[in-house]
């Protein structure tokens, strides 16, 4: 029902009169038909399944042909079952993911910097767009911060449980004597909000200041102040964009940037009136990492979970589906509880 009243929608002949609400309405039909494409699938699977185990039950076909349908059905089932596990209004939006260096200099920088070149394989082995929206690199090697808008369906969703501390242990390449020293760095990601999410803000509680874009070492990238910082008085976050070369784009990108923040902070206040989540809040606590990537002994292990796998450099790489689905599985069933 919701897909047919969608698609009369957009024939309508007004429906672009408005494109930002055009787009919204075309994300959600196009969101419904994946879900009813994905239901569709799976029964097709379990239907070819029962056929072909009645032809084999009367000694036609074979029992390598019956296991094959069986773990086809058995893998299009499970992917079903976590694909539910999507099913909050924010998780079908882009991500922002902030990544920033802990304490430490060069050491915690460099693990900033690993810790973005993880994130960005990931995002483009998995089909989204990426864009940096606001970088500040380190003194010597590495990055500070890093703030990346990361674009496609269920991008929030997926990557929703990366909040927190991430704790590398590893020989460090800028010790003279080979020492095996211990990086910190915490990674924040919230939902880029769209026109379907309202977010209202009194202007007079905000504070705008213009600067120029830097580049490495601190150095001016260009020569007008172009980049926007603001301020929402009331809750002290700070949003800020250097991405565009015009102020006015990014002045409309940073103020998205702080919406989406401050959702997100409702949406953390609100678990933890339901003491849902009381180790998943924005903190940065050093002491309570939530993943350690320990590679001398090639390990990399979730606290949360205890999903941990000995290849460090498949994950560093990007390969970090096995994390972020035993979080979002792990997450559904405390829910229930």
């Amino acid at each position: 029902m919701q897909i047919k009243d969608k698609e009369q929608q957009s024939m309508d002949p007004s429906f672009w009169d408005d494109p930002k609400r055009a787009e919204t309405i075309l994300k959600e039909l196009k969101s419904h038909k994946n879900w009813l494409s994905l239901h569709d699938e799976l029964e097709g699977k379990i239907e070819d399944l029962e056929v072909l185990y009645e032809f084999y039950k009367e000694g036609e076909g074979t029992e390598e042909e019956v296991d094959k349908r069986y773990d086809e059905a058995l893998a299009a089932l499970e992917d079903a079952e976590f694909r539910s596990t999507l099913n909050k209004e924010e998780d079908e939006l882009n991500a922002i993911l902030e990544i920033n260096a802990g304490a430490g200099g060069t050491e915690a920088n460099d693990w900033a910097e690993m810790l973005m070149r993880m994130y960005v394989m990931w995002a483009e082995r998995s089909g989204y767009k990426l864009s940096e929206l606001n970088k500040q690199e380190g003194d010597v090697a590495g990055i500070k911060s890093v703030s990346l808008e990361i674009q496609g369906d269920f991008a929030y969703g997926w990557l929703k449980g990366e909040n927190g501390v991430h704790r590398l242990v590893r020989i460090s390449p800028f010790n003279a004597q080979g020492k095996r020293m211990t990086s910190f760095a915490s990674v924040f990601v919230h939902p880029m909000i769209d026109d379907r999410i309202e977010v209202e803000i009194n202007p007079a509680d905000l504070e705008w200041d213009t600067f120029r874009a830097s580049g490495a070492g601190g150095q001016h990238v260009n020569k007008t102040e172009s980049a926007v910082r603001v301020r929402h008085l009331p809750s002290g976050v700070v949003a800020e964009c250097q991405q565009e070369r015009s102020q006015h784009m990014n002045r409309e990108k940073a103020m998205q940037m702080l919406k989406s923040r401050l959702y997100e902070l409702e949406l953390q206040k609100q678990l933890a009136e339901k003491d849902k989540v009381e180790a998943q809040k924005m903190k940065n606590e050093w002491g309570s990492q939530i993943r350690s990537y320990v590679l001398d002994d090639r390990r990399v292990k979730d606290h949360r979970t205890g999903h941990q796998t000995s290849q460090t450099d498949a994950v560093l790489d990007g390969d970090l589906d096995g994390f972020l689905k035993a979080y979002l599985m792990n997450d559904s069933v405390e829910g229930e509880e």
